[in-house]
């Protein structure tokens, strides 16, 4: 088994902003309705190549398409459960040529989050082989983040890792732990340590693999673990600066993406649209 740390320091975000987020993914979603197979938003104008193909509109159960005709990678939608004060869970299933893949993602109080869990699988196309097929797990305990993040410059970190990720395919199985701690400044200090080993009667032929390709992996880890920081400051920074004002734009902005215009009389009818509340999220 190969053991992999290097620590980050990155842009910190508050419960406060994620509280406020989280509400906002729910409340762009229930103000949309659906009326038959098209999902509308509240000006009464269609969400962009977003379909309801099952069931009614985010309930249980409710089954989507994503996507146009001609697009050759599918992608579909469902709503395992959707209870504000309980959790909100979906799964988002990919169908291409060379790969499917299947995730979901759990948000435990999504007004007041505390726990984030996904977990996902992908496998080639038919006959490809056990090769093409991994799994893999995440969880992020929030409240436990938060306390590990308010620890002070110079502190042990936290025992217990509050996020945790695990991966799995048929030849080796990953498991990486991060536990933050202050860095001043608006900073997070991050560690981040993984393991790697074999699985079943593979086991000692990746313990040597693993141990003759130990600086290699290490570099690889490094350079991985860097790159990711790198892309969480951009995304932060740029959320920082946008605010929830500014995401619920993008959000909107997104939703309505690829809308062709309409004339007169199309604006007209969606207009029509708008005022009825058949089909309503309620």
């Amino acid at each position: 088994m190969a053991v992999l740390r290097h620590s980050v320091t990155v842009l910190a975000v508050g419960p406060e902003l994620v509280d406020a987020l989280a509400s906002l993914l729910c409340d762009v979603a229930e103000s949309t309705r659906a009326r038959g197979t098209t999902v509308l938003m509240p000006d009464g104008q269609p969400v962009a190549d977003l379909r309801l193909v099952k069931g009614r509109h985010l309930r249980a159960g409710a089954r989507y398409e994503i996507g146009g005709p001609g697009d050759a990678e599918r992608m579909a939608l469902r709503v395992r459960e959707w209870r504000r004060t309980a959790a909100v869970e979906v799964e988002q299933a990919i169908g291409a040529p060379d790969l499917n893949a299947r995730l979901t993602l759990r948000l435990a109080a999504p007004d007041r989050p505390r726990l984030l869990e996904a977990r996902g699988r992908m496998w080639g196309p038919e006959g490809s082989g056990a090769l093409r097929r991994g799994s893999g797990r995440a969880r992020i305990e929030l409240g436990a983040w938060w306390s590990a993040a308010a620890l002070p410059p110079g502190a042990p970190p936290a025992a217990r890792a509050p996020a945790t990720v695990r991966v799995r395919h048929p030849l080796v199985e990953a498991r990486l732990y991060l536990r933050p701690r202050g860095a001043g400044d608006g900073r997070w200090l991050v560690e981040a340590a993984a393991s790697v080993r074999g699985r079943w009667l593979l086991r000692p032929v990746a313990a040597v693999a693993l141990l003759l390709a130990g600086g290699q992996l290490r570099r690889g880890f490094r350079d991985a673990v860097e790159q990711a920081a790198e892309h969480w400051n951009e995304a932060v920074a740029e959320l920082l600066e946008q605010g929830v004002d500014g995401v619920r734009e993008e959000l909107a902005r997104q939703l309505a993406e690829g809308r062709p215009e309409k004339n007169g009389s199309e604006k007209d009818g969606a207009a029509k649209d708008g005022s009825e509340r058949d089909g309503s999220a309620g």
